[in-house]
């Protein structure tokens, strides 16, 4: 197939590759463009309630290397269950419920985000938060929850994780570790292969 004169001097145009476009589109502090952006990897401010967590992990492809241009948005409640209802709330309680965070200027390649452990939003269900992997040559997002390896007998009532076969529900546990007296819950994420992480069609 031959290029035309325009792509030859300019380069391929969007509708003629995949992305990703969100280094300055959608996380653009993070990667040294001068934009606004509304959200990051900060999720809880000064005067969030809730047990301060870091949570960190990798995206990691089918033959085990970490992916160094994924991007990870996070939505969760704040340590009591509850959701900011407006941008107002949010900065009144220091807690903005919504995270975004690419694994591209890590040298470890990982997402880093700094919150508060969730509480349970419901009776019955399990403290968790919800995850959305974005990555080049991903043409739809995937959908995933991380749950808490210190909540054993919480997860062991959850539908949603019960739902997910046995052999499979390792794959949305955190694991709980303390790194200098801050609490680090550790959470890998594995695109293909036998260790490929439980997502669900939303």
């Amino acid at each position: 197939m031959m290029m035309s004169a325009l792509e030859t001097n300019f380069g391929q145009t969007p509708s003629q590759t995949v992305g990703p476009y969100f280094a300055y589109g959608l996380t653009a502090t993070q990667y040294g463009y001068d934009f606004d952006q509304p959200f990051d990897s900060a999720v809880a401010l000064d005067g969030a309630t809730g047990e301060r967590i870091r949570l960190e992990g990798r995206v990691i492809d089918g033959d085990g290397n970490p992916i160094f241009d994924a991007m990870i948005e996070i939505s969760q409640p704040d340590g009591d269950g509850r959701y900011p209802q407006s941008v107002e709330e949010a900065q009144q309680r220091g807690f903005r419920g919504f995270g975004r965070c690419g694994t591209g200027t890590d040298a470890q390649k990982r997402f880093v985000f700094h919150t508060v452990k969730p509480g349970a939003e419901a009776p019955g269900e399990a403290p968790h938060i919800n995850v959305i992997v974005t990555m080049r040559g991903l043409l739809l997002h995937a959908f995933t929850r991380i749950y808490f390896s210190d909540e054993a007998e919480a997860n062991a009532a959850d539908a949603v994780l019960q739902s997910v076969p046995a052999q499979r529900r390792k794959t949305l546990v955190a694991e709980r570790s303390e790194q200098g007296g801050a609490v680090v819950y550790r959470f890998d994420i594995h695109m293909q292969g036998p260790d490929e992480t439980a997502f669900f069609d939303v």
